[in-house]
């Protein structure tokens, strides 16, 4: 069975070689409905569910019944923290939760397989030499992407993390930086392109074999 292969480019966007990559983890049939599940959950983990209402049993308030039952010439009532009153509790609000999703080791590796699999199908994945930077500069990164031809939200995919690269490419709008041992399904799929270091191929490899 042939392996599939990706361009290794230089920082300068000139072809350096190829590189010979995993078809179980760069060529797998997609899953969609798995990819949306994952990507689906990602999201709702994201939300801080902090909003939150009081129900009529914690607002501030005496429970001593407003007044008499009887011989006022009124409607009877309780005490003053209902919801239909004023300063009353809230009857049906949001209450203060998470969102997290449970889902399965399997089915996130499965998932991240998918991703990968579907940016290398449309062309998407660009493999590039290890690098490093001469100066702390945020050009250094940018005139990279540019020579590279990337444009528009991208993912930088590291196989270790690195302050200085990290540091130098946190001011360019739209760029990610993962490292290979953290990098998930939503990263993949958000931006338009991912640009992945030689070395983090096989540590996405391992990780996912």
């Amino acid at each position: 069975m042939t392996m599939p292969t990706l361009p290794v480019y230089d920082t300068t966007g000139s072809q350096t070689g190829e590189l010979e990559v995993s078809g179980d983890v760069f060529d797998a049939t997609p899953n969609e409905q798995l990819l949306h599940q994952v990507v689906v959950a990602g999201l709702a983990a994201a939300r801080q569910g902090t909003a939150h209402t009081k129900t009529r049993s914690e607002v501030a308030g005496s429970g001593r019944k407003l007044w008499r039952q009887k011989g006022t010439g009124r409607a009877r009532v309780g005490d003053r923290r209902p919801p239909h009153r004023e300063g009353g509790g809230v009857a049906g609000g949001p209450r203060m939760r998470s969102y997290r999703q449970r889902l399965s080791r399997r089915v996130k590796a499965e998932a991240l397989r998918s991703a990968l699999s579907t940016r290398f199908r449309a062309g998407e994945l660009t493999v590039i030499e290890p690098f490093e930077l001469s100066e702390p500069k945020t050009r250094a990164v940018a005139e990279m992407l540019t020579a590279l031809g990337v444009e528009g939200p991208a993912l930088l995919v590291l196989a270790e993390r690195n302050e200085i690269i990290w540091r130098c490419a946190r001011n360019i709008p739209g760029l990610s930086i993962r490292p290979a041992a953290e990098v998930n399904t939503r990263d993949i799929m958000a931006p338009r392109r991912v640009v992945i270091v030689k070395d983090a191929i096989a540590r996405l490899e391992a990780r996912l074999s």
